[in-house]
């Protein structure tokens, strides 16, 4: 492994550990040359799972387009980068799990707002707003609603 501040090509790990979901391995090295210390991650290269999007145009899946759009979705709130890596594992491990060579892009949005929704129902809405591009209030309101209605929660409660 190169070291990302000298570029020398030998270092020695100083200690790994798997993911809880078993699917990386995170290895702290040090170079050999310089010293210092830096991060690996190891993850198994699958066949790559194309994402087929509402004009049809494909794109391979991209986890970290889906991080980021997740991390987007949870600014200021009380979730953690750990949650929200545990929550890209998931969702990426069932997509290829479920899907051979394709998915639509409409099964990615929607099983990361499942999830999102089990997480925080906040950033739950807040994903949905992009993602099925709420035109106005009234359709804003409509999902918050049922929201509330799924949690059992009246939505008619006095201050």
């Amino acid at each position: 492994m190169r070291c990302p501040f000298c570029q020398a090509q030998d270092s020695r790990v100083l200690d790994s550990r798997a993911s809880e979901e078993q699917s990386t391995v995170r290895r702290r090295r040090e170079c050999i040359a310089c010293q210092r210390r830096f991060t690996t991650y190891e993850r198994v290269e699958l066949t790559p799972l194309m994402v087929v999007k509402k004009d049809h145009s494909r794109e391979e899946f991209d986890r970290e387009k889906v991080r980021r759009g997740i991390s987007r979705a949870c600014e200021k709130r009380p979730i953690t980068s750990e949650q929200i890596e545990t929550l890209v594992d998931a969702v990426e491990r069932e997509l290829r799990t479920d899907f051979e060579r394709e998915v639509a892009a409409s099964e990615v949005g929607a099983r990361v707002m499942r999830r999102l929704r089990m997480l925080d129902g906040v950033a739950y809405v807040r994903f949905a707003s992009v993602y099925r591009e709420f035109r106005d209030v009234q359709t804003f309101a409509e999902e918050i609603l049922q929201l509330l209605h799924q949690q059992g929660v009246n939505g008619s409660q006095e201050d």
